[in-house]
Parts: structure tokens; C-alpha cells; sequence
């Protein structure tokens, strides 16, 4: 497991049945039925966190059978993927109105792992998005159920499939 670290990896999932990014107010990229995944890097992840992550999303039954459970995973219906790099999920807001975002991981360090993460949902998904690092953008989307997820790699064990 990767307990014990101070800092983990962290993905915020939401089923959506489309979303749009806008990077820099000029370039738009889509998607339809799959995934956003907002993805949060701290200082002591590395690969390890991003194969125990992605493989986790990867497998996630949560897109309606037949029957109306959540029973399909985004293979089974062949969903899309919209990833953004999003440091402020490490936003720390204990002391004072303005939080810290010190636990998140420098560009230096977060941009390959980011890339990484990318590049393991793309030998999985057909059709994978990306924001850009640092970039401003504007995220459009259709939450669909609502259905959304927090995952931290510091609740997943490596191993366990």
C-alpha cells in the first residue's frame, strides 16, 4: 500500500455524458460519454501512483447496464476521456481565507507524471482529451447521474486488481 505518505496522487471522476475544454480562450477539445478526471499530483508520487490510479479508474463500474445499475466500466461502452491537471485539489484551507496549495507538486515534478498518466489512459481509451499544464481553461460538462468519485491513491493498495 502507499501508506504513509504525506502527499498522493488524487483524481476527482466524474461520469459525464459530454464536456468541452477551452484552453487559453482559443483551443477546444471534446468529448462525449466517458469520463472527466481531474487529476492532482503531490510532491512524493511517481509511477507507482499513477499505474495503482489509472488502473483503478480503468476498471470503475459505474456507466448503467441494461437494468439501470451501475454495473459498465468505460471499456464496456467505449467512453471518452477528459483529463486536466487540477493542483488545487491539494488545496489546504486550515488556517486563514486563503488556502495553500504547498502539498501539490512543482511543474518539474508534475508534468511527467501528468503526461504519464495521459499516456497509460490512451493505451486504454481510444479517444483521450487534455487540458494543458498551467494553461487557463475553462471546463464545460454534463454531470451525468450527477456521478462523481474522489480517489486517493493513499485507499489503494498496489497489487490489489
Amino acid at each position: 500500500m502507499l501508506a504513509g505518505k504525506e502527499e498522493h496522487m488524487r483524481a476527482l471522476i466524474q461520469r459525464v455524458s459530454h464536456a468541452r475544454i477551452t484552453i487559453d480562450r482559443d483551443v477546444e477539445r471534446s468529448i462525449g460519454r466517458g469520463y472527466v478526471i481531474l487529476l492532482g499530483i503531490g510532491h512524493e508520487d511517481d509511477a507507482a501512483c499513477v499505474g495503482v490510479l489509472w488502473n483503478k479508474i480503468a476498471r470503475l463500474r459505474i456507466f448503467d447496464d441494461g437494468n439501470g445499475k451501475a454495473n459498465l466500466s468505460l471499456a464496456d461502452i467505449g467512453g471518452d476521456v477528459l483529463i486536466v491537471s487540477q493542483f488545487t485539489l491539494y488545496a489546504n484551507c486550515r488556517r486563514g481565507a486563503r488556502p495553500s496549495f504547498s502539498n501539490a507538486a512543482r511543474p518539474d515534478a508534475a508534468i511527467p507524471l501528468y503526461e504519464t498518466f495521459v499516456a497509460a489512459a490512451r493505451a486504454d481509451v481510444d479517444h483521450v482529451e487534455t487540458g494543458e499544464f498551467g494553461a487557463d481553461m475553462q471546463v464545460e460538462l454534463e454531470n451525468d447521474g450527477p456521478f462523481t468519485i474522489w480517489l486517493d491513491t493513499d485507499d489503494l493498495a498496489i497489487g490489489r486488481r
